[in-house]
């Protein structure tokens, strides 16, 4: 049986210690990435700061209001990863599509600029135990269509999803997002 890159990396991911943080798979008509962090804390913590906190890890460099205190996560199936952007304004960056509450986050969309382009995504994030806290493993798997090619804008997004980790172990483990270690 043949597995898919994005497959065989996630596997990668939930059996060993080795971060990963690349660009799986490019190409003009989609990307996958996997970006992972292992952070000091417990599962459920991890859990709650991610999906419950957004709005103190995610950057305001990558809103649309430019303030992450307008974002917010509903981590219920049709759930909205969404921001607000004025009095009775907002958008939604990803619909919530399956939660398994403190293992699993799934949510379906084009974040930031792909949600202008004929594309369609899938995010997860993974919560899993390990020794010395949690392991999160975040993957997207994005496929339409773009005039340049979809492969031209696989790199700057996994920098954000990349940077979006980092912020959140940083959140978690010193109580300070801007103190993130961003590569």
């Amino acid at each position: 049986m043949r597995h898919s890159p994005i497959v065989l990396m996630i596997a990668v991911c939930a059996t060993s210690d080795v971060a990963i943080a690349e660009v799986v798979d490019a190409s003009p008509g989609g990307f996958s990435l996997v970006q992972e962090v292992a952070i000091d804390a417990p599962r459920s913590d991890v859990w709650r700061a991610a999906v419950y906190e957004v709005g103190q890890w995610w950057s305001s460099n990558h809103t649309i209001s430019g303030d992450a205190r307008n974002m917010r996560i509903d981590p219920r199936p049709q759930g909205c990863f969404c921001e607000a952007i004025g009095e009775h304004t907002g958008v939604v960056h990803l619909t919530v599509t399956f939660v398994n509450t403190d293992v699993l986050l799934r949510l379906t969309g084009g974040l930031g600029p792909l949600g202008l382009m004929g594309v369609s995504g899938n995010m997860t994030w993974e919560f899993f135990d390990t020794e010395a806290g949690t392991r999160v493993v975040f993957s997207y798997v994005v496929g339409g269509y773009s005039p340049s090619g979809l492969d031209e804008i696989a790199g700057p997004v996994d920098f954000v999803i990349g940077e979006a980790l980092q912020r959140l172990k940083a959140h978690i483990e010193t109580g300070d997002a801007d103190n993130a270690s961003i590569e």
